[in-house]
């Protein structure tokens, strides 16, 4: 069966809001253009966008739940965002201006639980998309696999609760695996994929309204992992668009 892709995602604020689009211009040792350019700090993180650092320093789906139900746009001419969520009214700021920056952890506070360090500042990554592995990462998601857990589940599910860049339809369920260590062609870009992806707690919150309704992790145990989706490097430039066929290289 001819594999192809199904759609296609950016995150352009760290954990705070999906964008689909119909094309992505990949390039060589780059994250998705405007993937995870901005992130949150929290208060008792020292980021500074200047090089990659792990999740645990930014707000995250894991910690505050709630977030997993921002969505929004992106104006990539004036580098602006709008974000919209259910409980919050609609807001759109350019990340990079101070003012804006403040007004965005002032919109996002509600949504944050007690307990957890709060949303302290927005940083803006240099060097590449503040992805949750320690390269650069395109994170490429079966429907099949995504099928397989509803089914274990006995419900439907959000494929955003996985938060992946692309979404490839016509593998067998977690076929992607199988392709850790290979090279694959997507549309005109060639990626290698590197790792499996590890899940957390931010699967289990419902991504239309930031409530925690599925053991998303529980029901990827049945097949002895928590595992979902892969991490591939692109290592040769190209345009991927939706309806684009996958290959092996």
């Amino acid at each position: 069966m001819t594999v192809t892709v199904a759609s296609l995602w950016r995150h352009p604020i760290k954990a705070h809001g999906r964008e689909g689009v119909t094309r992505l211009d990949l390039k060589a040792g780059q994250t998705v253009p405007w993937d995870r350019v901005w992130a949150i700090a929290h208060e008792a993180s020292k980021a500074d966008g200047a090089t990659w650092v792990p999740c645990a320093n930014f707000s995250r789906g894991a910690k505050a739940p709630a977030l997993m139900a921002v969505t929004c746009t992106l104006d990539e001419d004036t580098a602006t965002v709008t974000l919209c969520h259910p409980d919050r009214p609609d807001l759109t700021v350019a990340p990079d201006d101070a003012e804006d920056a403040a007004r965005l952890i002032d919109w996002v506070r509600p949504l944050m639980p007690e307990g957890r360090a709060a949303s302290a500042r927005v940083v803006r990554a240099q060097e590449r998309g503040m992805t949750d592995s320690d390269f650069p990462s395109v994170a490429l998601c079966n429907l099949a696999s995504h099928r397989a857990v509803e089914q274990q589940l006995g419900k439907p599910l959000s494929i955003h609760r996985w938060r992946g860049n692309i979404w490839l339809d016509g593998l067998a369920p977690w076929e992607e695996f199988d392709l850790v260590g290979q090279d694959i062609r997507i549309g005109d870009a060639v990626l290698r994929v590197r790792e499996r992806t590890g899940r957390c707690k931010a699967t289990t919150a419902n991504p239309e309204t930031g409530v925690i309704d599925a053991d998303t992790l529980g029901a990827l145990k049945t097949w002895g992992h928590t595992d979902f989706a892969i991490y591939a490097e692109v290592i040769a430039d190209g345009e991927v668009a939706t309806g684009d066929a996958m290959a092996r290289a």
